[in-house]
């Protein structure tokens, strides 16, 4: 008996379409955890977590895009791209290790 293959999930390249985007949101979230480090709004234990969690998304996308990125692994990038933007501005906005 045969096994049927399931066809696989279209493959997107770095570059096309929608991909750009990614680029730009990693970008804006370095940005914000650089400027919350300059303003006070986290500490540098905070930016030392929320960089180790970026760096880690950045090594994943690396995975992914070694054979073409499927949809799912987009989609995928985008919710824990969305997660890290809320811990950043959750962090950001918790008034841990202020003075005054």
């Amino acid at each position: 008996m045969a096994l049927r293959r399931r066809p696989r999930p279209p493959v997107h390249h770095a570059g096309y379409g929608h991909w750009s985007s990614i680029n730009a949101r990693q970008a804006s979230l370095d940005r914000r955890i650089d400027q919350g480090v300059r303003s006070g709004q986290l500490s540098r234990r905070e930016a030392t977590r929320l960089r180790g969690e970026f760096n880690g998304l950045l090594r994943l996308e690396a995975h992914y895009r070694r054979g073409g990125l499927t949809a799912w692994e987009r989609t995928d990038l985008d919710r824990r791209f969305d997660r890290l933007s809320a811990q950043i501005r959750n962090e950001r906005h918790d008034w841990d290790h202020r003075r005054g």
